[in-house]
Formats: structure tokens, C-alpha cells, sequence
């Protein structure tokens, strides 16, 4: 690592700790030739993930979806500030699944995104599979409502 003040090789690291929920990692470190303190940030760098669509047609996995579809779901609901961690738990079953050979079906994420909404909020839960599954009745809601308390049980 060069010191970005003097541009000289030789540094040495002061302390290291987790951030972003253990996401990346802070480190202070310390230039041996001149003294002064930086930081760095090192993060993990997630493997190529293709999700696989009901056509049969292939996309590159992107966060921002599967984060838009949780927000709206969990939009002025009390987990709602919980968001982040949401969706890191959720993306960590995402990539387990993928770990193999790097696809993943999107109805297989949906299936992880409704697990775990139906753990922590049962209106999220019915307000993204109303949309996953593309309800036209309140009948369907009420067959949903059946599960999921059946899920409960």
C-alpha cells in the first residue's frame, strides 16, 4: 500500500474494524516512512450472479431490485428502518443459492424475499406477494391470508 501523501511504499496497519454490518472493512494504518494516519475501506467484492427469468431469459443479479421491491413492501411499516439488514439477510440466501454455479431462477428469489418478509411483517409480506403474484381479487388475498397463518401455526 502506497502512502497517499508522500507516495512511498510501507505501510504498516494501525487498527481494523467491520462496517456496513460486516460488509467491509475500516482500517487505519500508518505511513512507515513519514508517519501520518489514513483510512481505508476495503470491501468484499460479490461474485457475478445471473437470475434467470421465467422466459428463460438471462440478467445479471442487481441489489437495487430486490431493495425496491422490499422498500415498497415495507413502506411506513416499523421494520422499515430496518431495511438494510433486510436485505443483506436476504441477498445472503440469494448468493447461497447461486454459490454453485452462479444462477439463480427470480422466482426462487421471490420465494426467499417472501420468507422472510412473512418472519418479520405480515403486511409486507402481503403487499409484495399481491404484487409477485399478480392478485386480481380480494379472494386471492384471503387464500394468501389462509397461508400464511397456516405458516404461523
Amino acid at each position: 500500500m502506497r502512502c497517499p501523501y508522500n507516495h512511498k511504499k510501507g505501510t504498516k496497519v494501525v487498527d481494523s474494524r467491520l462496517v456496513q454490518n460486516g460488509r467491509a472493512i475500516r482500517r487505519r494504518r500508518e505511513c512507515l516512512s513519514c508517519g501520518t494516519r489514513f483510512t481505508t475501506y476495503e470491501e468484499y467484492e460479490v461474485a457475478h450472479i445471473i437470475v434467470r427469468k421465467r422466459g428463460d431469459e438471462r440478467e445479471e443479479y442487481t441489489q437495487e431490485k430486490v431493495r425496491a421491491g422490499v422498500a415498497k413492501a415495507l413502506e411506513k411499516r416499523p421494520q422499515e428502518r430496518n431495511l438494510d439488514e433486510i436485505v443483506q439477510a436476504i441477498e445472503q440466501d440469494i448468493f447461497a443459492v447461486a454459490i454453485r454455479d452462479g444462477i439463480v431462477s427470480s422466482k426462487r428469489i421471490g420465494q426467499i424475499v417472501l420468507d422472510h418478509l412473512a418472519k418479520i411483517d405480515e403486511v409486507a409480506y402481503l403487499r409484495f406477494v399481491s404484487v409477485y403474484r399478480s392478485f386480481g381479487s380480494a379472494q386471492s388475498f384471503r387464500k394468501e391470508l389462509g397461508r400464511l397463518e397456516k405458516r404461523k401455526e
